[in-house]
């Protein structure tokens, strides 16, 4: 019997059409003669569809019509009911469309990408690759990111962080501090977001003023980092769980700026014929670097995957400073574009994106059924202990309360 994948793309996100272009490659490789795959577009209003059009990427192109030609379906957010039903009720039957084993999310960005789809996976007890709803939100908010990983030894360059309100509230202060600690010219961020939507560089206080409007579109949280000078980006990908884990060969994406932009990143310039999302954005693969930086970038890259408790597969961007050879984690993308299948697939790995899904897959099954064997809850009722409500102390609203 095949297993199901349930592949979810899409969302609610800034991210939505790189997701179907990641989503749209990982279902055309994974290995039809061992599982069946059920695609699960999630829409920009967040409704869900199926049907077998969201396979063919050329469909997106008038979406309207696609949608006009799936199912809507949903899931009960029920412990155990892995069914995906659909929103029309048949006349006759249960309304089930498919029954899922296991989950790929592929969900770039936000309501997807940081944890709060996992949340809903972990509701209902379905299986799921890639990073948990903890590792998911640490590893989306780039705040959260660096206070973890500089406590536990990992090099992150010097920022500053505030939200948008305090922004408004305390700007000439803030604006001094990042001029004190920092200097600049500085890069600003939003905290949650990915493929450098948001961002933008501030080389006074007039263009820090303007990068924080943009910023603050986006995003609550706001992150002011000091720029790298003579900056060389190399990314690794990292494969396993927190505890079992190896990691990709390395590889330097090539910008005409000082930051790799969302066109630079999904656009294809110079990539690989016929390839999409981060298959396709102009690099050197591998990167030209000594054994021993190869080494060290490797080793931060799996310290990353490991203190964030992460799972599955992700890609952690490093930079190195040119000036001083300091190497600093930058950020991991814990869905990362084309799930980075690209990193394993080449220069002895011998990984090809089918076996990287059947890795995803096992991994996910696996901790699953980790899971099942630890104690969730205890067989026992305090309600019916002796005492009953009296042991209670300090709860308000009892005593003396009317029916309504």
């Amino acid at each position: 019997m095949k297993t199901t994948i349930g592949v979810f793309f899409g969302g609610r996100s800034t991210e939505h059409e790189i997701s179907i272009l990641s989503a749209n490659q990982a279902m055309h490789a994974i290995d039809r003669d061992v599982y069946d795959v059920i695609p699960v577009y999630i829409a920009k209003d967040g409704l869900w569809y199926t049907g077998y059009d969201l396979f063919d990427i050329m469909s997106y192109r008038n979406l309207p019509a696609l949608l006009k030609r799936c199912k809507r379906v949903y899931m009960r957010a029920e412990r155990g009911d892995f069914n995906l039903y659909t929103v029309r009720k048949p006349w006759f039957g249960s309304g089930i469309v498919a029954t899922l084993d296991v989950a790929l999310p592929v969900l770039h960005g936000m309501n997807g990408e940081d944890g709060t789809f996992q949340g809903v996976l972990d509701t209902i007890g379905l299986p799921y690759a890639g990073c948990d709803t903890l590792a998911s939100a640490n590893g989306m908010d780039k705040i959260t990111m660096k206070m973890i990983l500089s406590s536990q030894g990992i090099p992150v360059v010097n920022y500053v962080w505030f939200t948008d309100k305090q922004w408004v509230a305390t700007h000439d202060s803030l604006i001094e501090r990042v001029e004190t600690e920092l200097t600049y010219p500085v890069i600003v961020k939003p905290s949650n977001l990915g493929s450098s939507i948001g961002i933008s560089k501030a080389a006074n206080r007039d263009e820090l003023d303007t990068a924080v409007a943009e910023a603050c579109k986006y995003a609550s949280r706001i992150i002011v980092e000091r720029m790298v000078q003579d900056m060389q980006e190399i990314n690794c990908s990292v494969l396993g769980d927190c505890d079992d884990y190896e990691t990709s060969v390395l590889e330097e994406p090539i910008t005409a700026d000082d930051f790799l932009t969302f066109e630079e990143k999904y656009g294809g310039g110079g990539g690989k014929k016929g390839a999409k999302g981060m298959a396709a954005s102009l690099k050197k693969f591998p990167a030209d670097l000594p054994e021993d930086i190869t080494k060290r970038i490797q080793f931060l890259a799996g310290e990353t995957f490991r203190v964030l408790s992460c799972h599955g597969v992700s890609r952690v961007d490093v930079m190195i400073e040119g000036t001083t050879g300091e190497i600093f984690v930058n950020e991991i993308n814990t869905i990362p574009g084309s799930l980075s299948f690209y990193l394993w697939d080449n220069l002895g790995k011998g990984i090809d994106f089918t076996r990287l899904i059947d890795r995803l897959v096992k991994l996910a099954l696996k901790r699953a059924a980790d899971r099942e064997r630890k104690v969730l809850s205890f067989d026992s009722n305090v309600l019916s202990m002796a005492g009953g409500a009296k042991g209670m102390k300090g709860v308000k609203g009892t005593k003396g309360a009317k029916r309504q």
